[in-house]
């Protein structure tokens, strides 16, 4: 049979002691606080002055939405919208055909005119879901 000693450790004294609370090896450690890392990727912080929406083109607006997604200013789903390729056709508030198949991703055109059409007709048509992601894709255009 074997007998164990219930004393504490050496190592719990040391730490109880009060002579061995405070350590002069501590009092001389500095933490160096370096400069922060630059950023790889910025949001353009132009307080005057934003994008122009009525001359832009499919690519640019994209790395707009997507600068905003990344920001917070837009949801997923506005981010999506404005992601999608536009249509070869669109109607415009009085009902004529407006032909989009010229516009590619190097060409400008006028994204805040164009949405802003489609947002009156989404609210003619009543389509909430339409509307309230419109509403929000006009209202990042504008900021």
């Amino acid at each position: 049979m074997e007998v164990f000693s219930v004393r504490s450790s050496q190592s719990l004294l040391f730490k109880n002691n009060p002579n061995n609370a405070k350590s002069s090896k501590t009092s001389d450690i500095q933490i160096e606080t370096r400069a922060p890392a630059p950023a790889s990727f910025q949001i353009e912080d132009d307080v005057g002055e934003g994008p122009d929406f009525t001359a832009v083109s499919p690519g640019e607006l994209r790395n707009y939405a997507r600068q905003g997604f990344d920001s917070g200013l837009i949801d997923q789903n506005t981010y999506a919208a404005i992601s999608e390729p536009l249509p070869m056709h669109a109607i415009d508030p009085l009902g004529n055909i407006v032909d989009l198949s010229s516009v590619t991703d190097g060409t400008s055109f006028n994204f805040l005119d164009y949405y802003q059409n489609q947002l009156q007709i989404a609210m003619s048509i009543g389509d909430s879901d339409e509307v309230q992601t419109l509403k929000s894709i006009v209202s990042f255009l504008n900021t």
